[in-house]
């Protein structure tokens, strides 16, 4: 009866796949693919479910069998398997790029908040005290960065199920683009608003920024961020009925469909989207692209049945009240979420002498001391990207190029020290794809300079295009979190060797 009842409980291949796609895919990538690629966007995705998502979340899968029981998370995985110097920088990699995210959004939720308000992106005209709209967003985003911060300290978790409405709201979102797409795709009676004249389609971009060989490859990192998310699959092994057979059989659904999903995602934004028309203006950037799409469905959703003009931008604006609605929910409750949670889980899962001061205290079960710092260095960081003299489009494809790279770069930590998981015999593997070294070591070959090789070419395009600038805040970011962590290690590292040195003396004495 209690095995009946414990198997009820399981995760069936079905309730895995939902799970891995829920936790995985993310609507606003396929218009950012769109903006950047066209068609053409479709052939990477499928190329980094082949060699990103599929191995990389088997690699998590046997991880998470393996250290089940480990209240560190990643940090003791590669802690155990290479060393925890490896590992603190590791984690403090994907600590680092939560920081990223935080300078992202802080700016770029005001775009958000706009379409929720307008039904369109408002913020190009926004100033105060006579600053330009980048800075003014700059300094709106170290508002929200205090207020967000201050109001987490006190430990108001209830604001958090802010998320789950608005992650449905935002997951009903891809239902709105099919059918819309449809609706369209019938009332201009089968004619694609973004043509097809060849094969060429699905390999030139329609952007002219995406012409050349470095910036065609330096797209693969964004391919590889939309598949963010995929290291929730190392929980879910222990909680799948029959693993063994269903897990592997799980991830490789779960990647057809999530890859297919944006592939039709991708395809069916171009039949109501011309490129030239809509997305080829210095007002569409990679903070409002999605939002601009979206209100041009509802406009040519008008348009198609014989709408007015004015009819067709009403529908636009409303559709795109929605989506910044929608957005604005599901981002406030992660960005609540996110000041903290990271925060607490590095603080949890390494050695409390790396934390200096009183910065690794955790009062009321919160970070308090540390989120504080946190939030100055966000803040500083905001500052310096604001008001460093670019246009809203150059800052927002700034902010999305920081985001991706620091946002991937962990994956490197992780997938790379997989080869050292895979030969310490010591270390239990009660769930295991990889059951030869020479399939490990491929998989995690692949994946480390899948991920490598998209940032570097994400890293050094703008420079090949004169932009000094992108490149060096793409460097700066982890450059910078690397050496905080080196320094910090080293040290911890001082600290234990003077505290062993001093038992000895005592036990001598």
């Amino acid at each position: 009866m209690s095995t009946n009842v414990k198997s009820k409980n399981k995760l069936t291949l079905v309730s895995l796949v939902l799970m891995i796609f829920t936790s995985v895919f993310g609507f606003a990538n396929m218009p950012r693919a769109f903006y950047l690629m066209g068609y053409a966007a479709i052939p990477w995705y499928v190329l980094s479910a082949l060699t990103f998502f599929v191995p990389f979340a088997f690699m998590m899968a046997e991880y998470g069998a393996a250290f089940k029981n480990e209240t560190g998370g990643i940090y003791s995985w590669m802690s155990k398997s290479v060393g925890p110097k490896y590992a603190f920088i590791g984690t403090f990699m994907w600590y680092a790029s939560y920081i990223i995210w935080m300078v992202n959004v802080g700016s770029s939720i005001w775009i958000v908040f706009s379409t929720a308000i307008f039904g369109t992106d408002t913020t190009s005209s926004w100033s105060i005290f006579g600053l330009s709209s980048t800075q003014t967003l700059g300094i709106l985003g170290v508002m929200w960065i205090l207020l967000v911060t201050y109001i987490s300290t006190k430990g108001l978790e209830k604001i958090k199920k802010i998320t789950s409405i608005g992650g449905t709201a935002v997951a009903l979102l891809n239902i709105v683009l099919l059918l819309g797409a449809i609706a369209v795709l019938v009332g201009n009676g089968g004619q694609l608003a973004q043509p097809i004249n060849s094969i060429k389609s699905f390999t030139n971009s329609p952007n002219p920024d995406f012409q050349n060989i470095i910036a065609i490859l330096g797209f693969l990192v964004f391919a590889i961020f939309a598949y963010g998310g995929t290291e929730v699959t190392g929980g879910l092994v222990d909680q799948t009925e029959n693993p063994e057979k269903t897990f592997p059989k799980g991830i490789t659904i779960a990647a057809i469909v999530i890859s297919v999903g944006y592939a039709i995602g991708i395809f069916f934004i171009g039949i109501f989207t011309n490129f030239s028309e809509v997305l080829n203006s210095e007002s569409v950037n990679m903070g409002n692209v999605a939002y601009i799409i979206m209100n041009n469905l509802g406009y040519q959703l008008g348009q198609a049945f014989g709408l007015s003009e004015a009819a067709s931008i009403s529908i636009g604006n409303w559709i795109g009240r929605y989506v910044g609605i929608s957005m604005l929910l599901a981002l406030t409750g992660a960005f609540f979420t996110l000041t903290y949670s990271p925060l607490k889980q590095i603080i949890n899962g390494t050695p409390k002498e790396i934390w200096p001061g009183k910065m690794g205290e955790i009062k009321d079960g919160i970070p308090k001391n540390a989120m504080w710092i946190q939030c100055i260095i966000v803040i500083v960081m905001i500052l310096l990207v604001s008001f460093g003299g670019d246009t809203a489009k150059e800052f927002f494809e700034k902010l999305v190029l920081m985001t991706n790279v620091a946002m991937t770069l962990p994956y490197m930590f992780i997938s790379g020290a997989f080869i050292g998981f895979k030969n310490k015999t010591e270390i239990k593997k009660p769930f295991e794809v990889f059951k030869t070294r020479t399939s490990s070591i491929i998989a995690s070959v692949v994946v480390t300079l899948t991920v490598g090789f998209a940032n570097f070419f994400t890293i050094i395009q703008p420079a090949t295009e004169g932009d000094i600038k992108s490149t060096i805040w793409s460097i700066i970011g982890p450059l910078f979190f690397t050496l905080v962590a080196i320094l910090m290690f080293n040290r911890y590292e001082k600290k234990v060797k003077l505290n062993s040195a001093k038992q000895k003396l005592q036990k001598t004495a």
